[in-house]
């Protein structure tokens, strides 16, 4: 008898949620795509259906906000003559007692009738700092959106801003439809305020890291015109050393004298991080790592990294590699845009075509160009070690000097979508005992274009070019040649497969090499995504890649799943060129995207 009794509470329950169902409806006459798109989005009854809310007492505090929310989506849109009805099971929502309590609401409907679309037949915005250009949208004749009003004074205050008049603002407009015209009369007034300097920076939050650094690593010089990039700048610059979760520039909102107070609100991160790290390859086997990492090493956000790396257990890539390496990084050197930087590793590598131990130390600067995204390293570097291949075993020892310029406009590191990037390395060398002086070069560029609906189709392309110049190949590390092939080059053939062939079973690393991917991203859903790639590379015996080389190539389709933080790649390739064509399949599962 209890089951029964059960069973019929539980049909009850159901009932009675389907009962309580809502039915939010939206009529737009006459009918507009663009416009039922924003009167949709701008709704809260919409809304809270299409979250599945099910309270009466919601619905009708919704219904009554929709005048509002409709009628700013009708000016977003350019109406400004639309009428809006909101019914709530037949009633006027505007007429229903807010605190009467509901048991139900069955019906909500939104009935909107946008009249005529307005445009601008007055556009000021006045005055002007010089040089100043008004968006395009705000002009005489064209729609008069209501957004496109507050950009154009939102564009005026901030051309004010920087030519150093922090203080501009909008102090009146006048705003008025001329309805047998059909026309939007609009007048903005604004008030640039005085020209400012900046003032003393006040900083607050700070508690590990010394006040005087964070001055030194901010970097906003007193006394300066102000200048709204050098706040924006400063900010990343503490945001980038690690040491603090935030870092915030608070402006004061009137002057002191002819300079602007300036507050700097910092938030301090924990300052050591431990992680560690295990991956699995069907190419490269297991690989274990770990880092131990303290943000703030002498009180100035100096950051000391130590980690190590076991790679190659069980995999099909040559032996066990090892690594253990320390960088020290210490911010605002010299001046605020550069950073020094010091490092050490002791590697070995047992690859396919080599095996490898060696000792790297290297320090210098990194240089951050303002107002341009690029970045400018160069440092000294020396490198010991003993290698043995083709040609035997040998020592070697040099001395080298990295130059590396790199330049990054991709709208997201982790999955861009547009936008390129490009990195070039010069590192001339010169040999200690039996090494042979010489440079080597290494590039690597990348491009992002994307199209369709929504931008759901990316076109991603990649370069890669390697080259070493005036060394005999047999004299240099093993680890300075190319090779190509595997998840970094080319898909679907073996890795490190492609080299020099020496005859008799013997291969070397190539003296030059040129690599393109081309992949072709399509997303399906807001997670789920395709790609079909194609890769090749090429490797040479000669100082030019394209000169007598050995080519081979790939492709295949992929399939990627958005974390939120980074896609899942996985990756199914197979050889295009040479015996095996089509006949061998190589498998890729990393996090982020190929490039």
């Amino acid at each position: 008898m209890r089951t029964i009794t059960s069973l019929w509470a539980a049909a009850f329950s159901v009932c009675a949620t389907v009962a309580s169902a809502q039915d939010v409806t939206l009529t737009v006459s006459p009918s507009d795509d663009d416009l039922v798109a924003t009167l949709t989005a701008a709704s809260a009854s919409l809304t809270l259906e299409r979250d599945g809310a099910t309270a009466a007492q919601d619905y009708v505090a919704a219904a009554r906000a929709d005048y509002e929310q409709l009628l700013t989506g009708l000016y977003a849109e350019g109406y400004y003559g639309g009428t809006i009805s909101i019914l709530v099971d037949g009633i006027e929502a505007a007429r229903l007692d807010p605190l009467a309590r509901r048991s139900s609401v069955t019906t909500v409907q939104l009935r909107v009738t946008p009249g005529p679309r307005f445009t601008f037949g007055r556009a000021d915005v006045a005055p002007l700092a010089p040089g100043t250009t008004l968006p395009e949208a705000f002009a005489v004749g064209e729609v008069a959106r209501a957004g496109v009003i507050s950009d154009a004074a939102a564009n005026a205050v901030d051309e004010w801003r920087a030519i150093g008049r922090p203080l501009a603002e909008p102090v009146a407009q006048s705003i008025s439809a001329d309805h047998p015209e059909e026309a939007l009369n609009v007048e903005v007034i604004i008030d640039p305020g005085p020209e400012l300097s900046f003032g003393a920076l006040i900083i607050e939050g700070n508690e590990a890291v010394r006040t005087d650094r964070i001055r030194d690593i901010a970097g906003l010089p007193e006394g300066v015109t102000y200048d709204p990039e050098l706040i924006t700048r400063a900010e990343a610059n503490l945001r980038r050393t690690g040491a603090f979760s935030s870092a915030t520039i608070i402006e004061g909102d009137a002057p002191e004298g002819d300079t602007l107070p300036l507050t700097l609100s910092v938030v301090e991160q924990t300052p050591r991080r431990v992680g560690a790290g295990i991956e699995f390859s069907s190419v490269s086997g297991l690989t274990l790592s770990g880092f131990w990492m303290h943000r703030n090493l002498l009180g100035g956000a100096e950051r000391l990294r130590i980690e190590g790396e076991v790679t190659g257990l069980s995999g099909g890539t040559g032996g066990v590699d090892y690594s253990l390496g320390a960088t020290f990084l210490r911010p605002a050197t010299f001046r605020q845009d550069t950073d020094f930087y010091a490092n050490s590793l002791i590697e070995q590598q047992d690859e396919p075509a080599f095996f490898q131990r060696d000792f790297n130390i290297e320090a210098g600067i990194i240089r951050r160009l303002r107002n341009s995204g690029n970045v400018i390293e160069y440092g000294l570097g020396y490198q010991t070690g003993e290698v043995r291949d083709s040609d035997g075993e040998r020592t070697y020892s040099l001395l080298y000097a990295p130059v590396t310029g790199t330049t990054d406009r991709r709208n997201d590191p982790f999955d861009a979508t547009s936008g390129y990037y490009a990195t070039l390395t010069i590192a001339p060398f010169v040999g200690l005992s039996d090494t042979d002086d010489g440079v080597r070069i290494v590039g690597d560029a990348r491009y992002y274009l994307s199209f369709g609906e929504e931008d759901r189709v990316t076109l991603a392309f990649r370069g890669q070019l390697g080259s070493v110049i005036g060394a005999d190949p047999t004299s240099v590390p093993a680890d300075y040649l190319f090779f190509s092939g595997g998840g970094g080059t080319v898909r679907g053939q073996p890795y490190q497969s492609l080299a020099i062939d020496l005859g008799g079973g013997e291969e070397r690393g190539g003296t030059s090499f040129f690599g393109a991917q081309l992949e072709a991203r399509v997303g399906v859903t807001d997670t789920i995504g395709v790609v079909g790639f194609y890769d090749v590379g090429l490797i040479s015996a000669d100082e030019n890649p394209f000169s007598d080389n050995e080519m081979h190539a790939g492709a295949g389709l992929g399939l990627r799943y958005d974390t939120g933080i980074g896609p899942i790649r996985l990756d199914v390739a197979t050889p295009t060129i040479g015996d095996d064509a089509g006949q061998r399949v190589e498998v890729y599962i990393g996090i982020g995207q190929a490039f």
